[in-house]
């Protein structure tokens, strides 16, 4: 039986052990130097005047949401084609999440909807880059300028993208980036917000710190180096120096990551394009996606299989095939909220068809001819 081929996974070198090993053996394991060398090469890199690191890419948005003053009766528009955490940032701040439809074709958040859905409640927009394929920014940014609006970018699928030549990071208000392990580098967990906003910045250092500062410019009174004071309710959101030194040996290999997903996104596309019963991804020509996900949607009507039989049987074949997403508010607990089927139908409808394939660096062009020749031979008979 052939290995197992999972949806994505991590692509870790001896270099990255060895810069983790030589934090283990220095004075600082939790919060110090290497989390500002992080930060540092990640503005360097996207070009963003600020990044606040963070745990984990639930906490990027979580940051996001309350420097963006985000409370209760606020809304906040976004896409159900994501990880429940978009939605439930909103949800942490006592905001009320508010879901548009997406586009059919790039699969992303379709602007025209964002622009109905929004009333006098609402504060801000987290458009997703769904499979790391730029949303439609410009139309975003226009909608926001008119209406007074903050744009949280969940850019968790996005490193490395770029939409007319800008990279994702540099557009919106703030934008948030995830180092799950899946995702284009890794730190374990981890996360990051990017963002030109000096205050906004501010905000989310004294954030992830329980809200607490030993900044004596900004503190009423010193009483001396051991005193602090807490300014805001804040969480302990901290990276530590052990994750950040792994982050900055990942970002020297992130180009090649970013080129691997391209090259086999392409070679994906070449394989099945031409097989009746799939519609590959539509990449835009004004943008370069950064390719986290590799999603084919299946024409049920053509192949008379179900897509639960497509899946079953690829991961028969241990071919880790996976589903993303499962609309947010089809979930128990968004239904015990008011939300319910029939709110966005394009989204429930690309639901229904869709099937994550294997895509990430580590793999070898033979896997994607083994994906694409079994799932070829499951359509065929």
């Amino acid at each position: 039986m052939r290995k197992f081929i999972p949806y994505g996974r991590q692509y870790i070198d001896e270099e990255d052990i060895q810069a983790v090993v030589e934090v283990l053996r220095s004075d600082f394991i939790t919060t110090g130097p290497k989390v500002a060398e992080l930060e540092n090469t990640i503005t360097g890199y996207i070009g963003a005047k600020h990044a606040v690191a963070v745990s984990n890419g639930t906490a990027a948005l979580h940051a996001a949401c309350f420097a963006a003053g985000i409370g209760p009766g606020d809304e906040v528009i976004t896409t159900p084609m994501t990880f429940s955490a978009t939605a439930n940032c909103i949800l942490y701040m006592g905001g009320r999440p508010v879901f548009a439809d997406i586009d059919p074709i790039t699969y992303n958040i379709d602007p025209r909807d964002i622009e109905k859905k929004i009333t006098d409640k609402t504060k801000a927009v987290i458009p997703v880059h769904f499979t790391g394929q730029p949303c439609d920014m410009d139309e975003i940014m226009r909608i926001a300028d008119k209406y007074g609006l903050t744009v949280i970018e969940d850019g968790a699928h996005a490193m490395g993208a770029e939409y007319k030549g800008r990279k994702i990071g540099t557009i919106g208000t703030m934008t948030t980036l995830s180092f799950h392990p899946v995702k284009h580098i890794t730190t374990g967990e981890g996360g990051a917000v990017l963002t030109d906003d000096k205050l906004l910045y501010e905000k989310m250092l004294l954030f992830r710190v329980n809200g607490i500062t030993k900044d004596s410019d900004k503190m009423e009174r010193n009483e001396g180096l051991w005193f602090c004071e807490q300014h805001s309710l804040g969480f302990n959101y901290k990276l530590t120096d052990i994750q950040a030194a792994l982050g900055i040996s990942q970002f020297k290999k992130l180009d090649f990551f970013l080129e691997r997903r391209r090259k086999y996104a392409a070679l994906y596309s070449g394989l099945l394009e031409q097989v009746e019963g799939i519609i590959v991804p539509k990449q835009l020509q004004y943008v370069n996606s950064a390719w986290h996900l590799y999603i084919i949607k299946l024409d049920l009507a053509k192949i008379r299989l179900s897509r639960r039989q497509v899946f079953d049987e690829l991961r028969k074949r241990n071919i880790g095939v996976h589903v993303h997403y499962i609309p947010v508010y089809y979930h128990p607990y968004y239904r015990s909220l008011g939300y319910s089927r029939g709110m966005c139908p394009e989204a429930e409808a690309l639901y229904e068809s869709i099937i994550t394939l294997p895509l990430y660096p580590s793999m070898e062009e033979e896997d994607i001819y083994y994906v694409a020749d079994n799932l070829k031979d499951i359509l065929r008979s």
